[in-house]
């Protein structure tokens, strides 16, 4: 995993409302209505968090069709797991984006 791509997951990962969704999702897909009655917020709300999720590569949504041809999308929790230790931190800061435009500690 790339510098930015850690420091993406660690952001995603950093709101309580995310870790709330992630753990609704560990067990089974779930669609956004009844995800956002579950977990108690706003169906917009949860749209939000389920686009940051969806681009830190920690969940995958997909449109279906119900039975009455209503579009719906269903989210999963993508497979992840996150072992820091010294050694891939300093593996990652080396491709760190800083915001000059270089890469990390060259």
């Amino acid at each position: 995993m790339s510098g930015d791509e850690l420091l993406q997951v660690l952001a995603t990962l950093a709101n309580p409302h995310r870790l709330r969704i992630l753990a609704a999702l560990s067990d089974e897909r779930e669609y956004v209505s009844r995800l956002a009655r579950e977990l108690g917020i706003s169906r917009p709300l949860l749209q939000v968090h389920l686009r940051k999720l969806e681009a830190a590569g920690l969940v995958t949504g997909r449109a279906e069709l119900s039975e009455d041809g209503k579009a719906m999308k269903y989210y999963t929790v993508n497979p992840f797991r996150i072992e820091l230790t010294p050694q891939e931190i300093a593996t990652a800061v080396r491709t760190l984006t800083v915001p000059d435009g270089k890469k990390g500690a060259e």
